[in-house]
């Protein structure tokens, strides 16, 4: 990989990194409703990328349920998730997209896992218990589970994908933002508060944070992506996009100020690790799954 490529890509992991950051600054410190807050993404998404929302695919049902596994029940997790955890823990529990994508290609692929794999994936798992678990009171993270869930979720969406005849990622981004935001709206009406006040309140600190998530995260991290995509292979790119959690937990350290402690550190150390082994082993049914949800979501 040229030097000006490696440089594109630690941006885009940087800002996918701050990105989770900046997410747990809105739904945390500021108080926006996290449900609001991914429809609002949305709706920018699709009204920005409006002129990218012709030619209509031919298969629009499939790009509908993809939309909601990668679009709203994703980022409706996600966002919640970071309301109720961490952004530093978030973004190591958010890497479980990788062996779900894994395990999800072995039961509807038919991919075959060797020992590494298996060992990578048991690796991964076992870092994120280490890292969920309050071992004072063997209580689980809710925060955390919702962000296992959004990996999960997102994992789905990536299945899905290997079904529809492939789209340029701006146009799947615009029809992911289309057919999310109403959903999110709809669902943030029922079970949220006060969504607009809130938001209106955050004065331009909350703007500026919807106008990076919005272009810096779904359009230039995932436009950039996707161009690096079409020039390596994948199993290059895979193993380098791990700088995303690690910009993550650097970041929500410096920026939040998130404690370290000596089980975030191991929980870290042994889940990334799992997740590397992964992701330097060619997946032949579904080579996206060493990146997790990146492919569709443009990170998080």
């Amino acid at each position: 990989m040229g030097f000006k490529d490696f440089l594109l890509l630690f941006m885009i992991c940087f800002v996918w990194g701050l990105n989770i950051v900046v997410t747990r600054w809105v739904v945390f410190d500021a108080a926006v409703p996290p449900l609001f807050f991914a429809a609002v993404r949305f709706l920018c998404v699709s009204l920005l990328l409006l002129p990218f929302l012709r030619p209509i695919p031919k298969d629009i049902k499939t790009l509908f349920f993809i939309s909601f596994f990668i679009g709203s029940g994703h980022f409706a997790l996600l966002f919640v998730g970071l309301a109720n955890a961490e952004a530093s823990a978030a973004a190591i529990v958010g890497q479980l997209g990788v062996p779900f994508s894994t395990l999800m290609s072995m039961a509807f692929l038919g991919e075959k896992v060797g020992w590494r794999r298996g060992l990578g994936i048991t690796l991964a798992f076992a870092g994120v218990f280490l890292i969920a678990v309050d071992p004072e009171s063997f209580s689980v993270s809710i925060g955390l589970l919702y962000i296992a869930g959004a990996a999960f979720i997102g994992s789905v969406g990536g299945i899905l994908m290997k079904r529809i005849t492939p789209i340029s990622a701006l146009q799947m981004q615009a029809w992911i933002g289309l057919f999310s935001f109403a959903p999110l709206f709809a669902v943030s009406a029922f079970l949220e508060q006060g969504q607009v006040s809130t938001y209106a309140s955050g004065g331009w600190m909350v703007w500026t944070a919807t106008a990076f998530a919005v272009v810096g995260v779904s359009i230039f991290g995932h436009g950039a992506f996707y161009h690096l995509i079409k020039k390596y292979d994948i199993s290059l790119l895979s193993p380098l996009t791990l700088m995303t959690p690690v910009w993550g937990v650097v970041l929500s350290i410096v920026l939040l100020k998130d404690s370290i402690t000596a089980q975030l550190i191991l929980g870290s150390i042994i889940s990334l690790g799992g997740v590397l082994v992964i992701a330097v082993r060619p997946n032949k049914t579904l080579p996206e799954a060493g990146m997790g949800k990146k492919l569709g979501s443009g990170g998080s």
